[in-house]
């Protein structure tokens, strides 16, 4: 990406980023976001399935993006994916990451949708007493 399009990215960075990463097909893009003010930071498509490798280039990138203009990253937001923890610790320290709500809500929704469908058991539902 271009410097003015970084310059204008970046020119009231929050100093919180979000990164993910995007299938399309045999593809993967990986994006990163300024999580205040939904302004894409940066991106780079693959053609193959990211590896810790190619996140730990790719936060490089961020990392000397924020640095060429004295920014700090204050907080970081993943999917939750294995994929983030040791590239974000190698290349950002100990910044404070944490993994996306929605993903969070998605993921316990996913798990108890099933179990609601099922509908209670005679072992997991107490019946009420008739006293």
């Amino acid at each position: 990406m271009g410097g003015a399009f970084l310059g204008w990215a970046l020119e009231a960075f929050s100093g919180y980023a979000a990164v993910d990463e995007l299938d399309e097909g045999p593809y993967c893009v990986l994006s990163a976001v300024d999580n205040r003010q939904s302004k894409r930071i940066l991106y780079e498509g693959l053609d193959h399935d990211p590896n810790h490798d190619d996140l730990r280039a790719f936060l490089g990138r961020l990392k000397s993006a924020l640095m060429a203009r004295e920014l700090e990253l204050k907080g970081i937001t993943t999917d939750g994916s294995a994929l983030y923890p040791e590239p974000i610790r190698e290349v950002f320290g100990e910044v404070p990451h944490q993994i996306c709500t929605f993903d969070v809500i998605a993921a316990l929704v996913k798990g108890v949708l099933p179990a609601v469908a099922a509908g209670p058991s005679a072992s997991a539902w107490p019946r009420p007493s008739r006293s």
